[in-house]
């Protein structure tokens, strides 16, 4: 059984092949449903509620191999088939999830060595997740289970897509399957051990390997380059697993059909920014349609940053495509419970950043188990909620105006560069002992910075085709890199491009191995910059105020770099007896561009005037700025080639906006807004609109 983790990790082709997004037609509103769990028999009268809220999809089966195949080779599809032929009747479309992520009682009975080994111990069972997707045992009973079940439905006329695992990730994975792997990996990436002991600077405390059969495990490595390597390793599992699920299923599925998968960002109680553990650039490659799980504070905390951040983040995966967002709350966690008209709110942020699908994870809400206390539409007792019934109104509006909202374009000019590996190499040693900085911690400031004044943002990676297309980059803690992508930002700098830089770009290259040069290293050409040292700010601020934003903002903390300017323009100094003399922020004219160096950490008041001087030397300064949070604005192309706006109040009180645009339709009400015409927004109100 060697093969099926050989195909994985070797053998896989379904990656590196981008595939026809099948049309889709209209929004889908939906839900998560499970028969399974169901105290007793209300299928019938779930459709029913379906309907009546405008439910038009449902995702299912993902989770339940266990009723699915309850022993070894013995299947029951008995459920499935009931709500297929339901939901039908009904009109409901459905997406059929592989219910590879949760593993039965037998077959870890049969093979306890399907959990995974990581550098915690071997787990447990009981969580979902727990499992080694490098274990032959595993593939070859997940391969199983997904034909077995797809042979069985394929022919279901209910059925427009396929979702394959779930939140996939390697589940940090490190046992000796994984760790034989790696080496094998090892072997294709460096031609000799010397070659790797040099690039990794591996005779440090002798962790210097002289024979491959001597490979130790990364469990314990101290060396940032390895255990870097090593979670890109992980991730090309990852990727390699899902391309090998896509695999399987488009040997199925029909053309009309699509495949699917509900990527999750880093969780910190709620979606919060890149996810370490997954390359979702290199996973979507294998799909038709990317899709996304966004959940996100509500009541007085809800600002739809998560939203917007998941939303460009999903749609950013396939170049623009638009994409699903599989799972968001419903009722949630007990402090998630929606205010009236947040819901709806929530609903058409989706949509105005390009999702073509809102599903509710889940319908109704569990009566034990662990999320128990996630709760759906339904609570617990099945009957009509205040979020049920506004789920009601979010169906009506989408049957009267869904066909203007549908498969939505968005063009931004600005895009944030991220990188996977440099977060992983960021976060082997950050800012060196002591100080406990994640890169979530310093690119959210800066994405929250521009989606607070409205500017439209993209992502790219180091893989990227379209760099040069934006007119801004932010590049936030550029960590690792390789010489030719910093190369290939300055020439992005020396042809018109601006960029704003963070501290700790630059540093040390692909392989974690810091670069010997100047520091910031290349990219210091474009920024017109050095430095050689760095500390940790202690009562230090920026002299004279430069960016106006009152005493008690214009501190700095956890981090500054000790900047002397070649060429740049020195935006502001430190304010502070012995480091007086160094700059803190810097711009430099290269080329035909404009590079901005930031060397320390700032506040938020200071990072956002940073990036409004920013975006107006870049020449994107719009109508859009005139308005900032908690008024929010997003506009894209429909398919009638019509212009849309949406504007959110993100507020419980009511506020106003001076439409800036041409005569437009107010879509829900059917009446016309003119240029210069203002527009009252009730607390947590929206509006959209459609060009004339």
């Amino acid at each position: 059984m060697m093969k099926y983790a050989c195909s994985i990790v070797f053998i896989f082709l379904f990656t590196t092949t981008l595939f026809a997004q099948p049309k889709i037609d209209k929004v889908l509103f939906g839900v998560a449903y499970y028969d399974e769990y169901m105290p007793y028999d209300r299928l019938d009268k779930d459709v029913q509620m379906m309907k009546e809220a405008g439910i038009n999809v449902v995702r299912i089966a993902e989770s339940t191999w266990s009723t699915e195949e309850p022993q070894d080779n013995v299947y029951d599809f008995s459920h499935i088939d009931r709500v297929l032929n339901a939901m039908h009747k009904a009109g409901i479309s459905v997406i059929i999830g592989t219910p590879t992520y949760a593993v039965p009682t037998w077959l870890v009975k049969k093979y306890p060595e399907i959990l995974a080994e990581t550098p915690a111990g071997k787990n447990k069972y009981g969580a979902r997740q727990n499992m080694d997707i490098t274990n032959p045992h595993f593939l070859f009973h997940a391969e199983r289970i997904i034909r077995k079940m797809l042979e069985h439905v394929k022919d279901h006329p209910a059925i427009i897509g396929y979702q394959i695992d779930n939140e996939t990730k390697s589940y940090h994975v490190s046992g000796t399957n994984a760790q034989q792997l790696f080496v094998v990996y090892m072997k294709n990436k460096f031609p000799s051990l010397d070659a790797l002991n040099k690039a990794f600077g591996l005779d440090y405390w002798s962790n210097r390997i002289n024979d491959w059969s001597d490979f130790p495990s990364t469990d314990g490595s101290i060396n940032a380059s390895l255990s870097s390597e090593y979670a890109t390793f992980q991730r090309k599992l990852v990727t390699d697993y899902l391309g090998w699920q896509a695999g399987i299923v488009r040997e199925y599925k029909k053309s009309d059909q699509f495949i699917t998968q509900n990527f999750d960002l880093e969780w910190r109680g709620y979606s919060y920014g890149v996810q370490p553990d997954v390359d979702h650039f290199a996973a979507a490659k294998s799909l038709d349609i990317a899709g996304i799980d966004i959940y996100h504070p509500t009541q007085d905390q809800l600002t739809g940053i998560e939203i917007s951040l998941g939303g460009d983040m999903a749609r950013s995966m396939k170049e623009g495509k638009n994409y699903f967002v599989i799972e968001t709350e419903a009722q949630g966690f007990a402090q998630w419970v929606p205010y009236p008209e947040q819901l709806r709110l929530q609903a058409f942020s989706h949509l105005a950043s390009g999702a073509n699908m809102v599903s509710y994870w889940h319908w109704h809400s569990t009566h034990n188990g662990l999320e128990t206390y996630w709760k759906g539409l339904l609570s617990q007792d099945f009957e009509p909620n205040p979020t049920y019934n506004e789920a009601i109104t979010i169906g009506k509006d989408l049957e009267k105006i869904g066909d203007h909202l549908i498969n939505l374009k968005k063009k931004n000019k600005v895009a944030i560069l991220f990188s996977n590996e440099a977060l992983t190499a960021f976060e082997s040693f950050g800012f060196g002992w002591g100080v406990n900085v994640k890169y979530n911690d310093i690119l959210r400031p800066y994405y929250d910075a521009l989606y607070k004044m409205n500017v439209g943002v993209d992502f790219v990676d180091p893989t990227s085709k379209n760099i040069e297309d934006y007119s801004l980059l932010i590049v936030p803690a550029l960590y690792a890199a390789p010489d030719s992508l910093l190369h290939r930002l300055n020439d992005y700098v020396k042809n018109g491009g601006h960029i704003v830089y963070t501290y700790k770009s630059g540093f040390s290259d692909q392989n974690v191995k810091v670069r010997s040069s100047i520091q910031p290293a290349i990219i210091n050409e474009a920024c017109g910059i050095s430095y050689q040292e760095f500390t940790v700010p202690n009562n230090v601020s920026l002299k004279g105020d430069p960016f106006q934003v009152g005493a008690s903002n214009n501190s700095i903390h956890t981090w500054m770099e000790l900047i002397t300017p070649t060429t740049a323009n020195v935006l502001a100094y430190y304010d502070h007896p012995a480091w007086g003399k160094y700059a803190a922020i810097t711009e430099n004219k290269f080329g035909k561009g404009l590079a901005t160096y930031i060397g320390c950490v700032t506040s938020n008041q200071v990072t956002e005037k940073i990036l409004a001087a920013a975006i107006k030397k870049a020449g994107i300064e719009g109508p859009d700025q005139e308005i900032s949070f908690p008024l929010i604005t997003k506009s894209g192309i429909n398919e009638k080639g019509k212009t849309i706006h949406y504007y959110f109040n993100y507020s419980a009180n009511s506020q106003t906006i001076e439409y800036p645009y041409k005569n437009a339709k107010n879509l829900l009400s059917n009446t016309i807004v003119k240029n210069k015409d203002t527009i009252a927004l009730n607390g947590w109100g929206f509006i959209v609109l459609e060009e004339n």
